[in-house]
């Protein structure tokens, strides 16, 4: 059996659990305010006179609050202008949560369910005098457009650049945040390994993700990806529940949210006595890519080449080329904080030059269509001397956690 994976008792390990012994501090009052003044220094750099927030990650960052951002069908903005305070439009009847919720103050401008929440904020907008309106190309299609429909004389542009430029790189206090999640789901992910036995459902391994993400105080599972066998040849699974036997290979992609801040691991080893020399193969190809594209991740250097040297020690070994299967069918990472995936990327293409503070993941799958997949999925951060592992690496296929 492969060290580590098999042999625990479930129930046993779940009630051993402890929370977590470690935790980071939050993001400070300071630390907003910074933001807010860097914020307002993008608005100006792109020639806005205010940004737009609807719900969302972007909301959180530059507000504390978390509100979501799937309903859509009332208006929750946050309207940050070149100068001056915050201003949040919200729903009346939800002030007193926000109020609880917000960490960077404001001016509230309160609609009531019968009024129209964007005339209120034509009426915001012209007051403040904003003729360009930046707006988060992740809100939904209809923010932009009740706004035309309300102030058509404003010009709305696409703030991807204020928003990256500010999100992109992390503080110390996000990447100890980050440390605490990836942390826990590392752990989780080696007691996970340890309760595997031949029946275990997909679904109850997921079950136990999520009861020892809890346990651990991390609020459960933010996401996972359970896979045996042939279903581990599909990046982001089947739909389909599958049933553990004895020499499937196993591929679990899990996650977890400390304060917000998210993790994003993958293990992938075999359970059973024996491994097949390609898996084997396979396994030990992958981790050579993930080691090329870790020691690609220099200073300065563009995005893109973490994804090259990743893809090149692939294609040397005979697969691809590019994303031509058997082969590396995805790009080897993205960026990751508040969102899973977030910018910047390390594709081909992308030719953002690495700075200290950015968090990425690196994960340059192979895949050997209707047979296996192979991910080892871990995340680095960029310091002022080069990249830094937030996990180690998967030890061995033998001994996957060391």
């Amino acid at each position: 059996m492969t060290k580590g994976v098999g042999g625990s008792d479930y129930e046993e390990v779940l009630h051993s659990i402890k929370t977590w012994h470690k935790t980071a501090d939050p993001i400070s009052i300071t630390e907003y305010r910074d933001r807010y003044i860097r914020v307002q220094e993008l608005i100006k750099t792109y020639k806005a006179d205010a940004l737009l927030l609807n719900g969302g990650a972007s909301l959180q960052y530059f507000s504390g609050l978390v509100w979501s951002d799937f309903a859509v069908d009332r208006l929750f903005g946050l309207i940050i202008p070149k100068n001056g305070a915050p201003h949040y439009i919200v729903p009346r009847f939800e002030k007193g949560t926000i109020c609880n919720g917000v960490i960077l103050e404001g001016e509230l401008h309160c609609w009531d369910e019968h009024e129209d929440p964007y005339e209120i904020s034509a009426s915001l907008m012209r007051k403040l005098g904003i003729n360009r309106l930046a707006v988060d190309p992740l809100s939904p299609f209809t923010v932009s457009e009740n706004i035309r429909r309300t102030l058509p004389s404003v010009g709305l542009i696409d703030a991807t650049p204020i928003i990256d430029g500010c999100r992109a790189k992390k503080s110390p206090a996000e990447i100890a945040l980050l440390q605490q999640a990836k942390d826990i789901t590392l752990e989780v992910h080696r007691l996970t390994a340890g309760v595997l036995c031949a029946g275990m459902s997909t679904t109850k391994v997921k079950s136990f993700v999520n009861d020892a993400h809890r346990a651990m105080g991390a609020g459960g599972t933010k996401f996972d990806i359970v896979l045996f066998g042939e279903a581990t040849s599909y990046p982001h699974g089947i739909r389909s529940e599958q049933k553990l036997k004895e020499g499937d290979i196993v591929l679990i992609d899990m996650g977890c949210s400390v304060s917000g801040y998210i993790s994003d691991i993958t293990r992938t080893y075999v359970f059973g006595e024996n491994i097949d020399d390609d898996v084997r193969d396979v396994w030990t190809l992958e981790k050579q890519a993930q080691a090329a594209a870790f020691e690609a991740a220099q200073l300065g250097s563009p995005c893109e080449n973490v994804d090259k040297a990743a893809r090149r020690i692939i294609e040397d070994a005979g697969f691809g080329p590019d994303y031509e299967l058997p082969g590396l069918p995805h790009r080897t990472g993205h960026g990751i904080g508040l969102s899973v995936h977030e910018a910047p990327y390390l594709v081909r293409g992308n030719k953002t030059p690495l700075e200290a503070g950015m968090c990425f993941s690196n994960e340059p799958m192979i895949v050997v269509p209707n047979r296996f997949g192979v991910r080892l999925e871990d995340h680095f951060f960029m310091t002022e001397t080069g990249p830094q592992w937030f996990t180690k690496p998967s030890h061995s296929i033998d001994d996957p956690f060391g």
